[in-house]
């Protein structure tokens, strides 16, 4: 026993390495192997890097637009087995965070020139649907709740944990704010600068990102590997069993899934319900109302209304059927 312990030791002053350092792992390198081995993961993953680190010109440094959709492709595709190990990795040192940070290479996808208003950042996420309903997903899956124990919503780490990633890939993305190894905070590429009576708005919108106790707790939790069996099994309400409908072919891969249904009645309502728009006012609530109220026929243009079907007996005619039977009996 004493011999092995002193050719650990001879070994560590041999390479030069100190025992301590050597025993901490870096987690996040650990996750850039392991993507390494699964061909899709590798396959992608090169592809996005690629991408974003090809240099247009001079004052260009990259394809914003193109390096964002490579990061969707990644983070779509990829599952989350390998992307969340990289996203989520925890680290004890700067070098470690300083990898967590540029998983996404934020010198295209994340930052650039000067930092636009947060409020600014929102409405041109608001403008196209599908960033919209990621952000919506965000906000209601990442909301502090001080009802939990986690401070997420059903205490469900995960679902908060994929509304982050699918924010990835929109002007949007956010990312670590900085290499601390520990003190973790994120943000979109933002600030509340120039918000004039709007400032109050903007900085709680910013909130959502950088003071999250249910995002921070999700984070620090995957890297530590406790956040295990959080999120309930079984929900404590019975789901309403969905009518069936014939299956549709699948989407080829080009095509986004903004394209579905589910998704654009999911957008136009959540995007009212996160602006405050009034009833009367708003065409969006409209449509929204006729969306979820109304259901079309599959394969048909017929839209069957919820109070339509076969009409119920008046009450004038039960009556005047009453009166017409004791008559007879009469006589």
């Amino acid at each position: 026993m004493i011999l092995a312990n002193v050719f650990c030791l001879l070994f560590f002053l041999g390479t030069g390495a100190d025992p301590a350092v050597s025993a901490k792992s870096n987690h996040c390198l650990d996750a850039a192997k392991a993507c390494n081995l699964n061909d899709n993961c590798k396959k992608l993953r090169s592809s996005y890097i690629s991408i974003c680190n090809r240099e247009i010109s001079p004052t260009e440094r990259c394809n914003r637009r193109k390096c964002h959709k490579a990061l969707r492709q990644f983070f779509d595709r990829v599952p989350s087995e390998y992307t969340y190990r990289m996203l989520f990795c925890s680290c004890q040192d700067q070098a470690c965070a300083e990898r967590r940070r540029q998983t996404i290479l934020p010198s295209c996808s994340y930052e650039d020139k000067e930092k636009p208003n947060c409020l600014d950042l929102r409405g041109v996420c608001r403008t196209d649907h599908l960033c919209r309903s990621r952000l919506a997903d965000f906000h209601a899956n990442c909301r502090a709740s001080y009802q939990t124990l986690t401070s997420c919503p059903a205490d469900n780490y995960q679902a908060c944990l994929g509304s982050y990633a699918g924010m990835i890939g929109f002007d949007m993305t956010p990312n670590y704010v900085d290499s601390s190894p520990t003190g973790i905070v994120v943000s979109p590429w933002c600030s509340c600068r120039g918000s004039g009576n709007m400032e109050e708005e903007c900085e709680k919108f910013l909130r959502d990102f950088t003071e999250n106790p249910c995002l921070r707790n999700a984070i620090q939790a995957f890297g530590n590997g406790t956040d295990v069996n959080l999120s309930p099994k079984n929900p404590s309400f019975q789901a309403t069993q969905a009518p069936r409908v014939e299956k549709t072919p699948s989407l080829p891969d080009d095509l986004s899934d903004s394209t579905s249904l589910g998704t654009s009645v999911i957008t136009t309502c959540t995007s009212v319900q996160e602006q405050g728009l009034k009833a009367n006012n708003s065409k969006e609530l409209s449509m929204c109302f006729t969306e979820l109220t109304t259901n079309i026929i599959p394969g048909s243009n017929k839209v069957i209304k919820p109070n339509s079907g076969p009409r119920r007996a008046t009450p004038s005619a039960a009556l005047t059927a009453v009166s017409f039977l004791m008559l007879k009996l009469t006589l």
